[in-house]
């Protein structure tokens, strides 16, 4: 259709809560949804690596989102869920509290982060979402798992 333009572009996001704060993550970027399983600890890793596991034969690096964040460890005995990333050939699992649904959001919707967010929240996000009631926070996959001195300090 000629009437449609660039403003009309519309991206799919994986919904994931992390504390209260709702998160979303580009469907693209997402391999898989899981339960992880059997995770076995890495001496001197650093501290938001919860370790790392088997899924379906590839070794995956699961990383804890809350501690990524500086947040507080999950107060429920719940067992985290986890979204699967690849990374310059390297899979990873983000631990997360829970999976939301997809959503199918205008990129002309997205606006710059606001001043107030949370400068834990704004290292790692490409923008916000404003949702009836809520804002959806789109991680910037890539700077979630950057490593060495630009890492987030919890």
């Amino acid at each position: 259709m000629a009437t449609e333009n660039a403003s009309e572009y519309v991206i799919e996001y994986v919904t994931v809560m992390i504390d209260d704060q709702l998160f979303g993550l580009p469907i693209s970027r997402v391999q898989d949804v899981f339960m992880p399983d059997r995770l076995t600890r890495v001496p001197l890793a650093a501290r938001e690596v919860a370790g790392v596991l088997n899924l379906r034969g590839r070794i995956v690096t699961a990383i804890d989102m809350r501690r990524r964040l500086g947040l507080p460890p999950r107060e429920n005995n719940r067992p985290p869920m986890a979204v699967g990333i690849e990374i310059k050939g390297e899979s990873y699992g983000l631990l997360i509290d829970s999976v939301g649904e997809v959503l199918k959001l205008a990129d002309a919707t997205r606006e710059a982060n606001p001043v107030n967010l949370d400068t834990r929240l704004a290292r790692v996000s490409a923008g916000v979402h404003r949702l009836e009631g809520q804002l959806l926070v789109i991680l910037d996959v890539d700077r979630v798992l950057e490593t060495g001195s630009e890492a987030i300090a919890a």
